[in-house]
């Protein structure tokens, strides 16, 4: 009996000492930052499109618009649902219709609505350097990356090449930068949607051509360019 009694004794006595030595576990603290920013990559893919446009002008084929780059995002309240961005971005737009751009004999650049039916293809693209200026409102809280946005702003864009292409079946005939294409372009746009997927809609202010400098028969060119799409923002 007595065995039995200390055989007890000694694992009570050990059991406590185990417990005694046992490490309580300890949990990382995890800390979320209330003062967030979303500051953005963005990229966008537009069906471009144009305004003001002459008589028997005709857009064909899908005319792609590509543009990316970065948005830094500056709150303007204390829940910071209300903001400024401003950013840099990269732009491709590409239009394909029937205002042919060529050359006659003396080497002057002369304008003319051919036929859809008379040429393989006529296009136009650009590239430019853009300036995102934008006011921004969205729910979103410091807890959770997934919200409903409303972004409305300005873009500047610089246009640092230019190239108008037609191809007549037999041969293809290429100006580069046109001197009459208004380098500096600008307008409003608005883009609205949630979390990733975004609705994209832009109206340039700015004429195509510089005032004067292009006429189709006898009337001035005011040809405008709108793009619609989708944009995408990426933290």
């Amino acid at each position: 009996m007595r065995l039995i009694f200390s055989c007890l004794f000694l694992v009570s006595f050990f059991n406590v000492f185990a417990q005694q030595d046992a490490k309580p576990e300890i949990k990382p603290i995890v800390k979320i930052d209330s003062l967030y920013r979303e500051d953005q990559f963005y990229f966008s893919v537009t069906y471009n499109m144009f305004t003001d446009i002459p008589q028997k002008f005709k857009q064909n084929k899908f005319s792609l618009g590509l543009s990316g780059g970065f948005l830094r995002d500056m709150p303007i309240n204390k829940s910071r649902t209300v903001a400024i961005a401003a950013g840099l971005g990269l732009s491709y737009q590409n239009y394909y219709q029937n205002f042919a751009v060529s050359k006659d004999g003396n080497g002057t650049i002369v304008y003319n609505v051919v036929d859809a039916g008379e040429i393989a293809s006529n296009r136009y693209r650009q590239y430019s350097v853009d300036l995102p200026i934008e006011f921004r409102w969205r729910n979103s809280t410091y807890e959770s990356t997934k919200f409903w946005r409303i972004y409305a702003g300005v873009k500047l864009s610089y246009l640092f090449s230019n190239s108008s292409i037609l191809d007549d079946g037999e041969n293809k005939y290429k100006i580069n930068n046109n001197s009459n294409i208004n380098k500096f372009q600008y307008g409003p746009y608005l883009s609205a949607g949630y979390n990733t997927w975004n609705l994209y809609l832009y109206y340039g202010l700015s004429p195509l051509f510089k005032d004067g400098t292009t006429t189709l028969n006898g009337e001035k060119v005011s040809m405008k360019t709108l793009n619609a799409g989708l944009i995408f923002y990426i933290l």
